[in-house]
């Protein structure tokens, strides 16, 4: 007799790919970040009056701004989409 899976069920294939697809949207989280956050720095030093210090400080707290709404919510969220509060 065989054995048939519900749809939806926690199979480790599942957990395997919501882990996996948990660690690329940090990935991709962590790159957009850096990304934006050295064309911020790179544009203030350059491109205004700013210069290098007024760039710099600008850029450090733009990119602690980004890391709490950005990085550290997604790295705190349950793999289980199932879950309250998710």
């Amino acid at each position: 007799m065989e054995t048939r899976e519900h749809f939806g069920d926690q199979t480790m294939d599942v957990v395997t790919h919501e882990r996996t697809y948990h660690y690329f949207s940090i990935l991709t989280r962590w790159a957009m970040l850096v990304i934006g956050d050295l064309m911020l720095w790179l544009t203030l030093w350059f491109a205004t009056p700013a210069g290098f210090l007024g760039g710099t400080f600008v850029a450090i707290v733009a990119f602690v701004i980004g890391y709490i709404v950005l990085v550290r919510h997604e790295e705190k969220q349950p793999l289980d989409v199932w879950v309250e509060g998710r």
